[in-house]
Parts: structure tokens; sequence; C-alpha cells
């Protein structure tokens, strides 16, 4: 490890979202804060303009030989999710602190290996929700008060997702890869930090991480998938207001995401990819500029102790869903006259025809679409989860 200067950080999984990742670490190092020591990825380094890769930055198809010869201080994992756990392993046991991408494992048995394996190494580990670290949110659990008691939490997100989406990757839309959990779907992958958000509100709410009680799912596809594209769940926790996720990714008109916070005195709306939010008051949404990067939080931590953002603790609740999850049914197929279908070839849409009206009844009332007596509902999967 490095006896001075700026910490060497390594990045492994450098295309796709990687190369999200790759600019970070070029502002950072750029800025003096940071050396980008090493890039891995198992294919050949996309291009990437606005991060080139320093000459003395090793590239490397194998982590465990860039570990070795690297030896980096900080590692950046974004592989796929199944792949996770092993990898981070690794860097915990060869000394370096850790941002992993979301979601961090895929069920609780993974997340207490690692969080075990973290405090034996004596190394800190970030999960990059990135959007925990908006000030937008900050502001809303802040004003928290104001909506007191705080009744309901939900999201809602209307996203669309081409053919070529389900064709990216060998674990694209699956279940399983390898007879490990991969769990590809809405919930789980592209609209993850929905859900996280409204966790990290309930946690404001109540002072500490949501526990749940029971979880009620009703999961949806369009195409011949092993997950689901449309979700919507209820999360009943032993304290505090319940969550509800009304999620997308075959939507005819697109929704950012939103998450509403309902109590006895009004509503406040966080829009959250773009740090927009809307108290009682207010107008309409207004912008809440300033969002603390995950990676510069990490560095921060390092040097003086800043707190963590994203901990892997804070992520626990997200991951106990996941696990609720793993077993439930294969989503109900939707088809027919229901689904529209717009493009063609690999840039082909399908849509569930009213998908954004059902779903943003679903998170302003908080009720399921089967209860609501939508016609293509299906009874939800429900899961009672043990106290912990």
């Amino acid at each position: 490890m490095s006896g001075g200067g700026p910490p060497r950080v390594a990045l492994v999984g450098a295309n796709g979202h990687g190369r999200w990742h790759r600019r970070t670490i070029a502002a950072l190092h750029a800025a003096g804060r940071a050396r980008l020591v090493a890039l891995v990825d198992v294919r050949p380094l996309e291009d990437e303009p606005e991060a080139p890769v320093p000459p003395e930055a090793a590239v490397r198809t194998d982590h465990r030989a860039m570990l070795a010869e690297s030896r980096p201080d900080v590692v950046v994992v974004c592989t796929p999710p199944h792949t996770h756990l092993p990898i981070a392993l690794d860097v915990l046991a060869a000394g370096a602190d850790l941002l992993l991408e979301k979601p961090p494992v895929l069920d609780l048995a993974e997340h207490l290996t690692l969080t075990e394996a973290a405090d034996a190494a004596g190394r800190a580990v970030q999960v990059n929700f990135q959007a925990l670290g908006s000030a937008a949110l900050t502001e809303l659990a802040g004003a928290l008060a104001r909506l007191a008691p705080v009744t309901g939490i939900a999201t809602l997100a209307a996203w669309q997702r081409p053919d070529a989406y389900y064709a990216r990757s060998p674990w694209a839309g699956r279940r399983t890869v390898d007879g490990r959990p991969a769990l590809d779907g809405a919930l789980a992958n592209p609209l993850a930090h929905a859900l996280m958000q409204c966790l990290a509100v309930a946690e404001a709410v109540t002072g500490t991480p949501v526990r749940p009680a029971r979880i009620a799912v009703e999961r949806y596809r369009v195409r011949p998938i092993e997950v689901d594209d449309t979700t919507v769940l209820r999360l009943t926790p032993r304290t505090g207001p319940p969550v509800l996720a009304a999620l997308t990714l075959a939507a005819e008109d697109h929704v950012p995401g939103e998450v509403l916070v309902t109590g006895e005195q009004g509503r406040a709306v966080l829009e959250y990819p773009t740090d927009r939010l809307r108290l009682p008051g207010d107008d309409a949404l207004r912008p809440v500029p300033g969002r603390r990067g995950l990676l510069a939080n990490l560095l921060d931590h390092r040097a003086d102790g800043t707190p963590l953002i994203a901990p892997l603790a804070r992520t626990e609740p997200f991951t106990a869903v996941l696990d609720a999850l793993r077993d439930a049914p294969v989503p109900t197929l939707l088809d027919g006259d229901l689904v529209g279908v717009a493009g063609d070839g690999p840039q082909r849409v399908r849509m569930v025809r009213g998908v954004g009206a059902v779903l943003r009844a679903a998170a302003e009332s908080g009720v399921l679409p089967s209860e609501a007596g939508v016609p293509w509902a299906v009874e939800p999967y429900v899961v009672d989860l043990p106290a912990q």
C-alpha cells in the first residue's frame, strides 16, 4: 500500500457502467485526491474520452493479479452483482477499502459474510447508492417534522428498456447464473435507488434502520425473461410507516423517479435522479444543488474519519428485500392487447398500456394493484420475515 501521496485506486469492471466510475476517478486523479493505478476487465477496455488511462496505470483481466501487482488502497468494484461477494472478499483480504456497486450482494447470508470479512480486515465498505449523497435527500430528512406524523413513504419510477438491454450480457434478465442469484430485475438493479431512497427516509423518520416485518409484492414481465420489469412492492416495517415501491421498465411515459412522503400535515416529493424537491408550501419542484460523491466520501473517511454516506450496514434493509424475493415465483407474463410495441430491432420497446396510472395510484394510495381491482393484477407474493 502507498506510504505517501494520494491513495492508490483501482477499478474492477471498467466497461459498461464502469465507464461512469472511470470518469469519477479521473476527476479525483486530476485534483490530486487519488491516483489511478489499475483498471481490470475481462474484455478489452472501451474508449472513454473523458477518462483517458494514465500511462502508469496497469490494465489487467484478472483482479487477483492486479491486487498482487498494484497493491491499491481503494478498489471500486463494478462487476455483475452475482460476482460481487468473491471479488469483494479478495479486495478486503488484500487490505484495501472498497466501494462496491449496488446491489452490494443478493441475500442476507452474503451480506453477513461480507460484513464479517470487513470487520476482520478492519477495512471500510461503501455501497454505491450514489443518490444517498444528495443534498435534496438531506433537506427532506430535515423537514420531516413539517409532515409529522409520517404515515407513508412511496416511490414511483417509470422507465423504458429496449430489447438490447436484455441482450447486453449473459446475466441480463436472469434469475440465477452458475447456481448463484443474479436477480437482474427492475427492483434489484436499475431502479434499486428508488427503494433505497425510501428506506433512507424511513430511517430518518424512526432514527433506526428499517427492519422489515412483511413484504407483499406483485411482479410482472413483458418479455421471456426470468425477472421483473414491473414491480409493486409494499414493505411493512416492525416500526415506522409502510414503504411502497411502484416501478417499471415498460412505461409509456417517462417518470424519472419520485419519492413521496405523506404525513398528516401534507406531502413532500423528492425527484431523486434530478435532486429536485417539493415540500409543503412549495409551488413546484425546485432544484437542491449538491451531491456528495461516494468515492470522494470514502477517501475523506480514510483521511479523517468522515462518516460514510452509504456504509454496508445501512444497505442491509435493501438486501433483506432481495433475500425475501429470492424464492418468489417467476413474474407474471403480460401480453396480448395489454402490451404495446414501439420501434424495431435492438431498440424495440414493450410498454404496458396504462401502467403509469396504475403505478401512480399505488404510490399515492399505498394500495397494491390487485387490491385496487386492476384487471391484469395478480395476487401478491407475501413473505413474513422473522424478528432479528
